[in-house]
C-alpha cells in the first residue's frame, strides 16, 4: 500500500497570536529551547520538502538561508515575481495550488512542511490541500505582527 504524503502546516505563534513581526522577522523564536525543542528534530526527520511563500523565503535568506534545513531537502517557493537563478534545492512555483499539491503528494517521499507565511497557508486551505496543522505556542509576547 502506497503511503500518502501529507502537507503539514507546522508553525509557531507567539503567546499573543502572531507568527511574525510586522517586518516579517521571526527573531523572537531565537530563545532557549526546552528539552526536545518542541518536537522539531523528530518532525524534521519526517519531511523532505518545504513549501515557502515568497516573503517568508526572502526573510529566511537574511537569516541563514534554506540550507539550514539540510541539503537533501527540496524547497518550493510560491511567487508571482520570479527571481534570477535559484539554488539547486529551490524551485520557484507559479501554478494553481490544487494542481501542484496533487502532483507533489503523488511523488514518492516523506511528508511536506508548509513553512508559510499566512497568505500561502490561506491559499492551500482554500484549495483543500492541507492535511494537518501543528501549532506551537511560544511563551513570548511580541505585541504586533502578522497572524
Amino acid at each position: 500500500m502506497k503511503k500518502h504524503r501529507k502537507i503539514i502546516v507546522a508553525i509557531a505563534t507567539s503567546a499573543d497570536g502572531y507568527i511574525a513581526r510586522p517586518d516579517g522577522s521571526y527573531d523572537w523564536l531565537d530563545r532557549p529551547q526546552p528539552r526536545g525543542n518542541y518536537g522539531m528534530p523528530k518532525f524534521f526527520a519526517s519531511i523532505d520538502t518545504i513549501l515557502w511563500g515568497r516573503k517568508t523565503y526572502d526573510q529566511a535568506l537574511t537569516m541563514g538561508g534554506v540550507d539550514q534545513f539540510g541539503l537533501k531537502t527540496k524547497h518550493y517557493v510560491f511567487t508571482h515575481r520570479l527571481p534570477g537563478e535559484p539554488a539547486k534545492s529551490v524551485e520557484f512555483v507559479n501554478e494553481p495550488i490544487e494542481k501542484f499539491a496533487k502532483r507533489l503528494k503523488a511523488k514518492p517521499g516523506k511528508n511536506i512542511w508548509m513553512m508559510g507565511g499566512g497568505g500561502l497557508i490561506a491559499s492551500f486551505l482554500d484549495a483543500g490541500a492541507i492535511d494537518e496543522f501543528s501549532i506551537h505556542v511560544i511563551p513570548v509576547f511580541i505585541g504586533e505582527g502578522s497572524h
